[in-house]
């Protein structure tokens, strides 16, 4: 990983959304412990929280959701035969579509996908 990816990713997301004020969280790689990460970070109102030395499980959800994506859609295609573009909106079509709307999540009460379990919670709130 190289900390030009980072920051030209992190533009891209302050382009579409309003970031001020938010928090960041990352590793300690050295992309994201780069002086020039942290100033885009910084120029867009951006907080940074680096897991400590030792810490594993700050990130653990992110972790189990990569290796999910990898084992339910990415290994079984061959991406090293597609273009960017074409693997960037199989992706997104994963965890917008399938991933987020319609998939078993074992870990909210009924299984619920995160959308429709969200649903039901406001849903509930408002009642």
């Amino acid at each position: 990983m190289k900390k030009e990816l980072c920051i030209d990713t992190f533009r891209a997301v302050t382009k579409r959304y309003k970031l001020n004020g938010c928090i960041l969280h990352s590793d300690r790689g050295s992309q994201y412990t780069s002086e020039a990460f942290g100033d885009a970070l910084s120029k867009a109102g951006v907080k940074q929280s680096r897991s400590g030395v030792n810490h594993c499980y700050d990130n653990s959800r992110m972790e189990s959701f990569f290796a999910t994506l990898k084992k339910e859609l990415l290994y079984r295609i061959p991406t090293y035969k597609m273009k960017r573009d074409t693997v960037k909106t199989i992706i997104f079509r994963y965890v917008f579509t399938y991933y987020n709307r319609m998939r078993i999540y074992t870990s909210n009460p009924g299984g619920y996908p995160p959308v429709v379990y969200r649903t039901l919670q406001e849903e509930l709130l408002a009642a």
